[in-house]
């Protein structure tokens, strides 16, 4: 192994290692007592059930990464990515062809290894503490509709972008990053009409309470809507949810079955005065425009790193291609996304406070507000005392109790 090699194993292990570390804490952390904010909402049993929760699904995890870390050093020292390179170059098919099932084939083989820790986590860890409610055949049909999208979005995405870095010349970066930007933002359109109900059933909310109030709300806040839709979240598990899907005038509020059956009117509308926020204050655009930002730089940084033979033989690759370079550069720039990560989760609880800061100001209901976020910690089994560090590394929301602490401070 090369110094690139060494560099680039000494910070793999290191995420690795702070990952466990914070996980470690958060577990520790999660044994605290109950809040007394929480005292009327928890027995001693649900609480117990909800740090039992934590423990299961992070040790569950830890264990995920670690299989998943040590697959990539047995496929890495083992040459897997230089023998797969020369065994699908011997079928003569030419670099693109050869690059998408390159690709193709390392996708599958990531998928396949996966899949057992999906079984598990969903029929055994969710049906455990009662949230699973997807069955066999829904869980295969989701998977396989994953794939055909993959296939015919995706492909025809990655073979651009490869075409571009073969036969574009010292700018094929750039290229790629406006080509790819104009597909991402043309399905961030259409998913809501085209790809989400491949996966969810959209039914129009029923004439009542809660409608007339939903369109009161939007008249008053100026925020207008073409529809109000109950999605079956229900089929797949017992957690709720809420979002905005469209752009301007086609805006459509999409609110989880669990949800409508659940939680009051004046709860529903506290969430969706958040929701409101984020669109108001321009949230959402800010996190689509760093995404795109975000991915302009990987691109950069593969064509950089494309010009450094090194880096190939850092993971035992002998030929050049554009397609393994992709593939290798993904590995390098998972810890570079896990320290942006961490700082997008920052703006994201800087949203998440602002978010409801408006729907506090302009809808009221700050009382709602959190009965409605202490039934959902409830019923999700959140974490009610996470460890900072944890919080900073994977929280896009902030804590509980800072978050009802903030929202207190807006009606004293």
């Amino acid at each position: 192994m090369n110094l690139f090699g060494e560099i680039i194993l000494f910070f793999l292990l290191l995420r690795i290692i702070v990952n466990f570390i914070a996980d470690d804490l958060n577990m520790t952390a999660s044994k605290a007592g109950l809040p007394p904010e929480f005292a009327g909402e928890y027995d001693a049993d649900t609480y117990r059930k909800t740090q039992e929760y934590t423990s299961v699904r992070t040790k569950f995890g830890m264990v995920e990464e670690a299989f998943s870390f040590a697959v990539l050093l047995f496929f890495w020292f083992a040459g897997g990515f230089n023998w797969l390179d020369i065994y699908l170059r011997a079928w003569g098919f030419g670099d693109l062809v050869t690059g998408l099932l390159y690709i193709g084939a390392l996708a599958l083989g990531s998928m396949l290894l996966s899949l057992p820790f999906g079984i598990y986590s969903t029929f055994v860890i969710e049906e455990k503490f009662g949230f699973n409610r997807t069955t066999a055949g829904t869980f295969i049909l989701d998977i396989l509709k994953s794939i055909a999208l993959a296939a015919l979005v995706g492909g025809p995405i990655l073979a651009a972008v490869l075409a571009f870095f073969m036969w574009a010349g010292v700018l094929a970066w750039l290229y790629a990053w406006v080509f790819a930007t104009v597909v991402m933002l043309f399905i961030y359109f259409i998913a809501p009409v085209l790809l989400y109900p491949l996966f969810f059933k959209f039914t129009p909310l029923e004439d009542g309470e809660l409608k007339s109030e939903i369109y009161l709300l939007s008249q008053k806040l100026q925020f207008p809507i073409s529809g109000i839709y109950v999605i079956d979240g229900s089929r797949r598990s017992s957690k709720s949810n809420a979002f905005f899907t469209g752009f301007g005038k086609t805006k459509r509020i999409a609110l989880f079955d669990t949800l409508v059956s659940g939680y009051t009117v004046k709860e529903i509308l506290a969430v969706l005065g958040h929701e409101i926020g984020h669109c108001k204050k321009r949230h959402v655009t800010y996190m689509l425009v760093s995404g795109i930002v975000e991915f302009g730089i990987e691109l950069y940084l593969l064509s950089f790193l494309l010009g450094s033979l090194g880096f190939f033989a850092a993971f035992r690759v002998e030929n050049f291609s554009v397609y393994a370079g992709l593939v290798l550069m993904s590995i390098v720039y998972s810890v570079i996304s896990q320290v942006l990560s961490a700082l997008k989760n920052m703006a994201s609880r800087k949203f998440e406070y602002e978010a409801d800061e408006y729907s506090i100001r302009k809808v009221g209901l700050a009382d709602e507000m959190i009965s409605c976020l202490k039934k959902l910690g409830k019923d999700t089994l959140s974490n009610l005392t996470p460890h900072p560090l944890y919080v900073f590394m994977h929280y896009s929301h902030p804590a509980p109790l800072a978050r009802f602490e903030a929202i207190k401070k807006l009606t004293r």
